[in-house]
């Protein structure tokens, strides 16, 4: 039987958005044992995946390959063992095996999770990488509790408005920051008891003030490389920075560690275990059965316009929502 093609991105260099090219004479992968084969309707664009194109970060895959993790669509078959899903249902990944800028791509079973028909396919796109990472650096990492302050530093983007819902139904007190009146707003209404312009000078005497000078409990950081050092003055004592984005090196001063007894804890959701996985995943779908998990869905992208969706999540002047890629 002849294979069949599909559309897909391919990276065949490390570089700018340039490198992201549109192919349409890509194979159509197999599923193989617990490997499931879905028909991508959307594809969640994160800032990671510009580092990996870039070649700047930590791990880099193997040339060609296409990028892309977050997807959603419905399965089209599925490999031998496989019993969480079958051929036709609505899905959401949180990994997948071939890269997920494209019309079809293999997940592991473990990381393929039903999609309620109370949300769409750019909705879907929007929940896993952001949602499970969000999970990981406020309950996991950040170890919160109902009562205390969270700060989301840059709460207009995937992840921050995950952690805004997130850490509203944890019970927490949250504050937001984002660049633009349209990110503040867009904070507010997910969750955010309050929300600060961090392109403002004076920003964190506001945020301060908000405390009564006490400072806030936990900051979930987006942006370490420009943030870290004044979030560290913003911790009261014993409270917890968790680092979930950096884009280069930034200056600290030990001592405002030290005064507070303060923590600064590194968040990648690829180290989460299987266990904690399930125990995130149970958690949302709760959230998405009582409806306040609502992902919010920013800028969308035909696949040929990916290179345009690099550009735009790491130069536009505030995040407002995810940014999706649609087949």
């Amino acid at each position: 039987m002849a294979a069949r093609m599909m559309r897909a991105i391919s990276v065949t260099e490390f570089g700018g958005p340039s490198v992201l090219r549109l192919c349409s004479d890509m194979i159509v992968p197999q599923p193989r044992h617990k490997q499931v084969l879905i028909r991508v309707h959307a594809c969640g664009v994160n800032p990671v995946e510009t580092y990996i194109r870039a070649g700047t970060y930590a791990r880099k895959p193997t040339l060609p390959y296409t990028p892309g993790t977050d997807v959603a669509g419905v399965v089209e078959t599925v490999g031998e063992g496989v019993t969480a899903v079958k051929a036709g249902d609505r899905v959401f990944t949180t990994g997948i095996e071939s890269g997920g800028y494209a019309e079809y791509t293999i997940a592991a079973e473990d990381c393929v999770y039903k999609l309620p028909d109370t949300l769409d396919f750019t909705q879907g796109a929007a929940i896993g990488i952001p949602y499970f990472t969000a999970y990981r650096a406020l309950v996991h990492k950040g170890h919160s509790k109902p009562g205390e302050t969270v700060l989301i530093h840059g709460a207009s983007g995937g992840v921050g408005v995950a952690a805004c819902q997130l850490s509203r139904a944890l019970g927490l007190r949250v504050f937001g920051t984002a660049g633009t009146p349209g990110g503040m707003n867009l904070a507010l209404n997910n969750g955010a008891h309050m929300a600060f312009n961090h392109r403002e000078d004076g920003y964190t005497d506001k945020i301060m003030n908000a405390t009564g000078g006490k400072g806030v409990d936990l900051i979930v950081e987006m942006l370490s490389n420009v943030n870290l050092s004044k979030d560290l003055q913003m911790l009261t004592y014993g409270g917890r920075l968790m680092a979930v984005g950096s884009r280069g090196q930034i200056e600290i001063n030990p001592r405002d560690v030290m005064a507070k007894e303060s923590s600064v804890i590194g968040v990648v959701l690829f180290f989460a275990t299987p266990e904690e996985k399930r125990e995130c995943a149970a958690f949302l779908y709760t959230g998405m059965e009582t409806g306040w998990l609502r992902p919010a869905v920013g800028s969308q992208y035909p696949l040929d316009k990916a290179a345009q969706a690099h550009h735009d999540i790491i130069e536009s002047p505030g995040a407002a929502g995810k940014i999706v890629l649609t087949m």
